[in-house]
C-alpha cells in the first residue's frame, strides 16, 4: 500500500493529522501552495517514489513507475503531472485564497484499474498499478 501524506504534516481538509518525511512542518490553509504540492510530487515521480497528498478534495500520487497525477475527487478531474519520472506542464493558476488548474480529462476507478479520458482527444487509457484504493476511499 501507498503511504499517505500531506506535505509537511499538519491538519488539512477533515481534520485528520498526516505525515510526511522527516522535519513534519506544518502546512495552515493560508500558507498552504498547491504548486510546492505539485513540485513535491513530480519530484517523488522523478525518485520513482510512490506517495499520496490528499489536500480536501484534490489527491496528487506518484508510483513507483515514475507517473504522478493530480485528481480532483469530488468532480473526477484529472491532470498528469509526470510520465515515466519526466514532469508534464500544468497549468495552475493560484492566489492567497484559491486556485484555479487547467484540468485535461477525466478520471474513474473500476476495482484495480485507473480509467482516464482526455477531455481534447476523447483518448481512454485503462492503467494497472495505480493507488486505486486509497482514490477509491477519498471519494
Amino acid at each position: 500500500m501507498v503511504p499517505q501524506y500531506t506535505r509537511r504534516g499538519e491538519r488539512w481538509g477533515d481534520g485528520r493529522a498526516m505525515k510526511r518525511g522527516p522535519g513534519k512542518q506544518g502546512v495552515k490553509g493560508k500558507h498552504f501552495r498547491l504548486a510546492d504540492e505539485v513540485r513535491y510530487i513530480q519530484n517523488k515521480a522523478a525518485e520513482h517514489d510512490g506517495r499520496v497528498v490528499t489536500l480536501g478534495q484534490l489527491i496528487l500520487f506518484s508510483t513507483d513507475t515514475g507517473d504522478a497525477w493530480l485528481l480532483d475527487v469530488t468532480d473526477q478531474l484529472a491532470v498528469r503531472l509526470a510520465r515515466d519520472g519526466d514532469p508534464e506542464p500544468i497549468h495552475l493558476e493560484e492566489t492567497d485564497t484559491s486556485s484555479a488548474i487547467g484540468w485535461r480529462g477525466r478520471y474513474h476507478i473500476e476495482g484495480l484499474a485507473f480509467i482516464y479520458t482526455d477531455r481534447d482527444t476523447g483518448r481512454v487509457t485503462t492503467i494497472l498499478g495505480y493507488p486505486t484504493q486509497t482514490i477509491a476511499r477519498a471519494g
